[in-house]
């Protein structure tokens, strides 16, 4: 029985073993005012917390192709920062749109939790402020960052907000996590936007409550694109979508708040979020995001 067990545990260790160094080894290093997480090398990731930006941001986003799936700003959309989190219209303050004296999400610290195995984790902790006012808002970010297969990329983005004061934010569709898209890959050059319903583009997604989304399209005779996933214990879980065909999409409830026009919160509340990205090949049912959102809500 005793050899039995021995036998049994040395097997486990070897399957253990054998799954974790098949899956990518990935790292995170500081690099200036950015980190940057790399999976042999190769760049997947930079997330840049400059205090001359509006807010911390992740890019380039690259796909499995080395290739990034993101958009950088552009003149129409200057305040579409590729990857990003923020919100406009809190407190009368903007934490969205360019003009740093309009408001600001800054970055505290940054910290490198793990790195060099499965998955790279950093913790950062950011406030709001803006000049002379009080700052309403301090939050607190996890972000993982591993690589599931050899044509995906996963950023998990976890964020605490903590109200500093009765915080009240107007209704408005620039608000919280949100992704810019490569031209390449927009609705309106080829590209494809569809929810967990099986519902697609802008006409038929916006305002719509559903648990993921995927934007993708081939470029360069490839398919490529990203996903984001709502974790079901998210305050405000399943958020409506605000969508376009132009490249952008964002869950957010601030657009649709109940009463129409404002979400109020009370100072010491606590707002939670957890968003799961899937950069990714193939198209969403060959990346198969309808599996990825049944794991990750187990989580």
């Amino acid at each position: 029985m005793k050899i039995k067990t021995q036998t049994f545990l040395i097997i486990s260790f070897l399957l253990i073993n054998s799954v974790t160094s098949a899956q990518s080894k990935v790292t995170a290093q500081k690099v200036g005012d950015k980190i940057e997480f790399r999976t042999n090398g190769n760049l997947i990731t930079s997330y840049i917390v400059s205090e001359y930006e509006k807010y911390p941001f992740f890019f380039p986003v690259n796909g499995p192709s080395k290739a990034n799936v993101t958009s950088m700003r552009n003149a129409l959309y200057p305040h579409h920062s590729s990857l990003f989190f923020g919100c406009d219209r809190v407190n009368g303050g903007n934490y969205w749109q360019e003009g740093l004296e309009r408001g600001q999400i800054i970055s505290l610290r940054e910290d490198v939790l793990e790195t060099g195995g499965i998955k790279a984790v950093i913790e950062n902790e950011c406030i709001w402020r803006r000049p002379g006012a009080d700052a309403p808002i301090k939050d607190k970010r996890k972000i993982s960052v591993s690589v599931p297969a050899d044509d995906k990329y996963q950023i998990d983005f976890e964020i605490s907000m903590e109200m500093l004061m009765d915080v009240t934010i107007q209704k408005t569709n620039h608000s919280l996590f949100s992704a810019r898209m490569d031209m390449d890959i927009a609705v309106v050059n080829g590209g494809t936007l569809v929810n967990s319903e099986g519902e697609s583009g802008e006409e038929e997604t916006f305002g719509k409550r559903a648990a993921w989304m995927d934007y993708y399209g081939e470029r360069m005779g490839k398919t490529e694109g990203l996903a984001i996933l709502q974790h079901p214990s998210n305050d405000w879980y399943p958020a409506p979508w605000f969508t376009r065909d132009y490249g952008f999409f964002s869950p957010t409830p601030m657009y649709w708040p109940e009463n129409d026009e404002y979400i109020s919160l009370k100072k010491g509340e606590k707002i939670h979020l957890k968003y799961r990205v899937v950069v990714h090949s193939g198209d969403h049912l060959e990346a198969d995001i309808a599996g990825e959102f049944e794991s990750f809500k187990e989580e």
